[in-house]
């Protein structure tokens, strides 16, 4: 495949668990690709076994980026990724190479294709103040808060998604508009053509994400948890340990069940895939590849092709 120069990026989207690492990776064997990840756990230092991190040798096989950035005490938003994204992509064009961004994190791949909103940043202060009124209140309360300052928002959120609901009352009271406002105003949008991985068969990946969260157990993943709550500084409320898997393992800690560890982590990643596939099949830029079928390989290099040769400068 020869289409060098190239013009922009190709993004490479998917549930967890259909495989996007190792697609990316043969890609990588036939064009001289730089995957920028897309994926908001993959941003934590010493999570390397819950998220799937790719080893250290496919690390240096490939050049990577937006991986191993912060600590897992700290916070990494959807507009320092897409800052952070436009940024590297443009780089690496520079130097004759084909951004590939990769991953399943649709709050990521949404801020850059819808464009960012004007949100005002976290404040410290206010979220310690939300945090006291829930543990006083709970967050069904805090909720129900939220529905009389922004029912659309609301709407969208469980009673007792505490991080979400925390964030868009700060964003009520810091920008004195309701988050819901600001989402339509957005700004920055890309037009980065997307190939999505997607099940023919919901059987074939619920059987894989099974497969998948037992390697875990079997690689250790306990044993980075316990390191993790060993510091004393990380807290089940983090997003950083909200992340699947992480809070499961964090429970099991908590109150010495696992029993039904293997079980409750598989189901929390079938819920993820799920709300993961939704949101890809309203994506209307989407080019579809079955990742379950025998012949996904062969079908992938065939889109991506397709797509750089109508989209990309090349012959």
């Amino acid at each position: 495949m020869n289409l060098t120069p190239f013009s922009g990026p190709i993004c490479l989207a998917g549930p967890t668990g259909t495989g996007k690492t190792a697609f990316a990776l043969e890609i990588a064997q036939v064009l001289p690709v730089e995957i920028i990840s897309v994926d908001s756990a993959l941003v934590y230092r010493g999570m390397d076994i819950g998220t799937a991190k790719p080893s250290a040798a496919e690390q240096a096989a490939v050049p990577h980026h937006l991986i191993d950035l912060i600590d897992p005490l700290d916070a990494y938003s959807a507009g320092q990724f897409v800052t952070a994204a436009k940024r590297i992509a443009a780089e690496v064009l520079t130097r004759g190479r084909l951004p590939l961004l990769v991953g399943g994190t649709m709050l990521y791949f949404n801020a850059l294709h819808s464009g960012l909103s004007a949100m005002p940043l976290a404040d410290a202060g206010l979220r310690t103040e939300l945090d006291a009124r829930a543990a006083l209140l709970g967050w069904p309360a805090m909720h129900a808060e939220l529905a009389r300052l922004d029912p659309v928002t609301a709407a969208r959120l469980a009673p007792n998604d505490s991080q979400r609901i925390q964030r868009a009352l700060e964003v009520c009271q810091l920008a004195g508009r309701p988050m819901s406002e600001l989402h339509e105003q957005r700004s920055g949008a890309v037009g980065w053509p997307m190939i999505s991985l997607e099940p023919g068969n919901r059987a074939w990946l619920h059987q894989r994400l099974a497969q998948r969260f037992d390697q875990m157990l079997k690689l250790g993943l306990l044993d980075e948890v316990r390191a993790l709550r060993a510091r004393g500084d990380l807290h089940a409320e983090l997003p950083s340990m909200r992340c699947v898997g992480y809070r499961q393992a964090w429970e099991a800690l908590e109150t010495n069940d696992f029993k039904d560890l293997a079980e409750r982590g598989t189901i929390a990643t079938r819920q993820l895939a799920k709300r993961q596939l939704t949101w890809l099949r309203a994506s209307p830029q989407r080019h579809v590849i079955a990742c379950d079928d025998p012949q996904a390989k062969l079908h992938l290099l065939a889109c991506l092709q397709r797509l750089l040769a109508s989209n990309h400068v090349g012959t």
